[in-house]
């Protein structure tokens, strides 16, 4: 597995064999789990990465290489490299699998949401209206593709925004919901915060709420032209709460070119 890592961390496929090997291993390991993952703190919490390679390898030196970490989903699609993203983040599924969480996001069609430290809920998305407790979400059938409507569509889709407390959402799947509503759900479900990821924020991170809610972003420069920064949390042991925020990686300016011509030969095999 280390050496495998090794490969990826370079931005080099893997054999075909090697990757239905990873694959049948991390689907061993997550085909265990709830759909609410307890996590301990310390822990980094990261938000959508969609493919932007280098840019994960910079999150992860940021973040001290794999310490607690829990990327929020949406690990694929606009980036370049989407097979070899989410490659590496199942080899250090299956090299740390109590030290790496990875959550769903509506990018890929796993475990839906995790908490940490049992006042911390990590989701995609956002809230539903068919939503009011964790143990709603404990029950729900997640192996299955992402509905078009429902709770499970809504925890992957909604918006937190300026709304009384439920509105239609522009993106036509999930709902916004705003701020009575979140009180409420962190009330019932003894919860400080929320944090999630979904929507890009200029700054990497923004808190909304009177900071109940917590909106991460992880891919500087958003399909390398939005000229955001992006950001990671950081919940200590001992409950305070910091950010990391980063630049997109020099690596990106150094292979446009390349990719260009690569993408054009085309992948080794189809995944």
């Amino acid at each position: 597995m280390d050496r495998w890592i090794s490969k990826l961390q370079q931005c080099r496929y893997l054999e075909e064999w090697e990757m239905k090997q990873l694959c049948e291993r991390v689907r061993s390991i997550l085909i265990e789990e709830s759909n609410i993952q307890p996590v301990s703190s310390p822990v980094t919490i990261c938000g959508d990465i969609h493919g932007q390679f280098w840019d994960l390898l910079e999150l992860l030196r940021k973040g001290g290489n794999v310490p607690e970490t829990n990327p929020q989903g949406d690990f694929v699609d606009r980036g370049f490299y989407s097979l070899e993203t989410v490659s590496l983040l199942l080899a250090l599924k299956a090299r740390y699998p109590d030290r790496v969480t990875l959550l769903r996001g509506n990018h890929e069609s796993r475990q839906i949401t995790q908490i940490i430290d049992g006042e911390t809920l990590c989701v995609h998305g956002g809230l539903s209206p068919d939503i009011r407790t964790l143990d709603q979400i404990r029950v729900l059938s997640r192996a299955q593709e992402i509905p078009h409507e429902g709770a499970f569509c809504d925890l992957m889709w909604s918006d937190p925004d300026d709304v009384e407390t439920w509105a239609v959402s522009p993106r036509g799947a999930g709902w916004l919901f705003g701020a009575s509503v979140t009180k409420e759900f962190n009330h019932v479900n003894a919860l400080n915060l929320i944090a999630r990821a979904h929507q890009l924020v200029q700054e990497g991170y923004k808190y909304m709420f009177d900071e109940r809610l917590v909106t991460v972003w992880s891919a500087p420069n958003y399909c390398y032209r939005c000229g955001n920064l992006a950001s990671i949390l950081n919940i200590r042991d001992s409950g305070t709460r910091d950010f990391t925020v980063f630049m997109a990686a020099e690596e990106n300016q150094h292979d446009r070119n390349m990719q260009a011509m690569r993408r054009m030969s085309g992948m080794p095999y189809f995944v």
